[in-house]
């Protein structure tokens, strides 16, 4: 590895320098065999893991983190210069003319009241730019791989800002009552097919009732997730310490433990 130079401190061209030795022949056989799909799954849980760091405000993980999401990048733009498309200068580039052309009030003469101004000339220019003559065409371009949750929230906020929506929280609650009406009517006709569809319908009702609260959906689940698996905790300690077979003592008893998990 006579070419590699080593040193104290590195930075990002380092780290380009780095994933192309791995790639190129006398490297790693595991980097040299990836392609974009199949390690597309670990961009993706880098970019959970940045969030947990942020959540546990643990800034020395938040900088492992951000280097390991930051590699993946490195990676993926480091296939395309092999093929000749593109390399990670080309995306920097790109990101740079992006954020300039996004921020006319910086670095043109633009001038803004606030934040909000802010948001809407992003929007506007972001159609602009991509060619979007329709909220249609602006909605089209969330993508379906986004979680569910977030997904949803995008496309109702798109809808919203074109007037396609509630005057106010009563109607995405009555909205929401009305697809919980519908679900049980499937359920009561056994119509599968149906179930899913109806299910589907109160969980995007859900989100339009979380954009009305300002309340983030997506962090509204983890929160109820987080709160029932405290509780489970809870019920399954008080079954272990008082010998009780969680399997086989029923529903009814298991929701006695239930509700002692919640008073406390």
């Amino acid at each position: 590895m006579a070419e590699f130079q080593f040193k104290e401190r590195y930075d990002v061209n380092d780290l380009v320098e780095i994933m192309r030795i791995l790639r190129a022949p006398g490297g790693c056989p595991w980097d040299a065999e990836q392609t974009h799909e199949s390690i597309k799954k670990n961009l993706i849980e880098e970019t959970y893991e940045v969030i947990e760091a942020i959540n546990k405000n643990d800034k020395e993980l938040l900088c492992e983190e951000l280097g390991d999401t930051l590699m993946q990048v490195v990676f993926h733009a480091q296939m395309e210069k092999e093929a000749g498309v593109f390399d990670f200068d080309d995306v920097s580039d790109g990101v740079c003319k992006k954020l300039i052309e996004r921020h006319p009030h910086v670095f043109g003469e633009v001038t803004i009241s606030g934040v909000d101004d802010v948001l809407t000339n992003w929007d506007a220019i972001k159609r602009k730019s991509k060619g979007q003559k329709s909220t249609t065409e602006s909605m089209q371009s969330v993508p379906r791989e986004l979680p569910a949750l977030m997904r949803a929230t995008k496309l109702q906020k798109k809808a919203a800002d074109v007037g396609f929506d509630w005057n106010d929280v009563s109607g995405a609650l009555d909205k929401l009552e009305e697809e919980i009406g519908e679900l049980r009517a499937a359920i009561a006709n056994k119509d599968k097919e149906n179930m899913t569809e109806e299910l589907g319908d109160i969980l995007f009702s859900a989100v339009n009732v979380s954009r009305f609260i300002k309340t983030d959906a997506e962090e509204a689940l983890t929160a109820a997730s987080d709160k029932f698996l405290s509780r489970f905790t809870t019920v399954e300690a008080l079954a272990k310490e008082r010998d009780i077979d969680m399997k086989s003592v029923g529903i009814d008893e298991l929701d006695k433990l239930w509700d002692e998990a919640k008073a406390k």
